[in-house]
């Protein structure tokens, strides 16, 4: 059937194998607002954190682990480069996730997954190694590389949503701990998004570089519960609201653009995203309809066999009995052909939707820099008024003070420039980045689809071809 059916692979240069355990969140993108902007030091843009030297995953001897990679750094040329080795260079990682397993029972039970990894790049310890991980530790690694990344400008690849109805039905079956869970469409329609999501990660010269990334494929133990991605907890309720605040934020206030590349590049960006969906939708219904199709083929199969019982007449049994045979076989390509219309077109789509989704976020994040480096600004005026009318007063006692705080809001003013420079030299970077990205994704989908889309035509020409000898037979 389509569910027992493995997904040809979309991307060929990167592999990915993990586990994948789904919890009880009921939302899974929002999080909490980016508070500083680029005034972090370099050493802590790149690990998030203090790197201890018992650091699981930080190798001393890799170069590129302290090199830092936020737009404030002061080595740029040497950062550039680093990016330019991982794009251009012979290094290579592949990631797969495999062996989906239920583990424990009723409504605690969550899905494993089996990350694989293959790499030649100097900052992983091994050449091949795997992990198993539960669904909301993907959830986990994506919050933490949102954290770091987004307020840098950085285009973070979207994880997977929850879905409460499907892992619930995986809860409430009556299917065994441990027990693979192949068949299940749900969980393979998972654990193929799971894998996409790593691979793109790992396809961004900065990301797979980051030392959470290396230990979730790395470390071979069961990572901390990734408690801030449960929606019924105190922190995913206030990240419902500061996401509901951003979205109304978004809605209502409109920047001043003065970069015409930006202003073409939103208005591009939304018409790509409606046209986008409104081909998901499309190519979504035909998946549905090649599917029911099948089944009606299989209705005719099963009719054409019963005729052919009850048919006296011996050379239109036997053609009755071929046509039959000839339905089933073309029964299994129409759900071969769903197959592929759903995990090579319907899947790259629908993740397309959800990368222009963090493109916009990137373009938010410079949209709230601008708006602090107004605020700033406008500070700066109210300290300015003040400072004149101590001075025409001769209160001398005050002067000092005022102009202390002149001069704050002035460097402050001066860092809401820069950081607001920095972040849109830093989005124009990313968004070249994955427009290429997108163009090569979906000339390797076309190539792909169109070329099972023809196997699958010719195949049922031979099918057809097969049967016309028995139907000329008929005397």
């Amino acid at each position: 059937m389509a569910d027992q059916v493995e997904p040809p692979p979309l991307f060929e240069n990167v592999n990915i194998s993990g586990d994948d355990k789904d919890d009880d969140d009921l939302f899974v993108s929002a999080h909490q607002e980016p508070t500083s902007h680029f005034e972090e030091k370099p050493a802590e843009l790149v690990n998030g954190q203090s790197q201890s030297p018992s650091d699981p995953v930080a190798s001393p001897k890799a170069e590129m682990e302290n090199i830092p990679i936020d737009a404030d750094s002061s080595r740029p040329a040497e950062i550039n480069q680093v990016e330019h080795n991982n794009e251009g260079g012979d290094d290579f990682i592949e990631i797969s996730i495999t062996e989906p397993q239920k583990v424990g029972d009723g409504m605690g039970a969550y899905m494993a997954y089996r990350v694989t990894t293959r790499t030649n790049m100097p900052v992983f310890k091994k050449r091949e190694f795997g992990v198993t991980r539960r669904f909301s530790d993907f959830l986990g690694l994506h919050d933490k590389l949102t954290e770091k990344y987004l307020k840098l400008g950085r285009i973070i690849p979207p994880a997977p949503e929850k879905s409460v109805i499907g892992m619930t039905k995986i809860k409430i079956s009556g299917q065994n701990e441990g027990q693979p869970t192949n068949g299940n469409e749900f969980v393979e329609r998972r654990r193929a998004a799971l894998e996409r999501y790593l691979k793109r990660t790992a396809q961004h010269p900065v990301l797979v570089l980051d030392p959470d990334f290396r230990e979730f494929l790395e470390c071979d133990v069961e990572l901390p519960k990734a408690t801030n991605t449960s929606a019924l907890s105190g922190a995913g309720v206030m990240r419902l609201f500061n996401k509901v605040g951003e979205t109304v934020n978004k809605i209502t206030y409109r920047m001043d653009e003065t970069d015409p590349w930006f202003e073409d590049k939103l208005s591009h960006i939304e018409a790509l995203e409606t046209q986008l969906r409104k081909l998901h939708t499309n190519v979504e219904a035909m998946v549905t309809y090649r599917k029911e199709l099948a089944q009606f083929t299989n209705g005719v199969a099963r009719s054409a066999a019963m005729l052919s019982a009850c048919e006296d007449h011996s050379s239109l049994s036997r053609a009755l009995s071929q046509l039959a045979d000839t339905e089933e076989k073309v029964e299994a390509l129409h759900l071969e052909q769903a197959n592929t219309d759903f995990f090579i077109l319907c899947e790259l789509l629908k993740d397309y939707l959800g990368l222009l989704g963090s493109v916009r976020d990137a373009f938010h994040e410079r949209t709230k820099l601008f708006q602090h480096w107004q605020h700033s600004q406008q500070m700066l005026a109210k300290k300015r008024e003040v400072k004149a009318k101590i001075e025409l007063t001769n209160k001398s006692d005050k002067l000092d003070q005022a102009c202390s705080e002149v001069f704050e809001w002035e460097a402050k003013v001066e860092r809401g420039q820069e950081n607001f420079d920095k972040i849109s030299q830093m989005i124009k970077k990313e968004v070249d980045r994955f427009e290429k990205c997108r163009i090569h994704d979906f000339k390797v989908m076309f190539i792909k689809y169109f070329e099972n889309h023809l196997e699958h035509q010719a195949q049922l020409v031979k099918y057809w071809e097969s049967f016309l000898p028995e139907a000329r037979a008929i005397a």
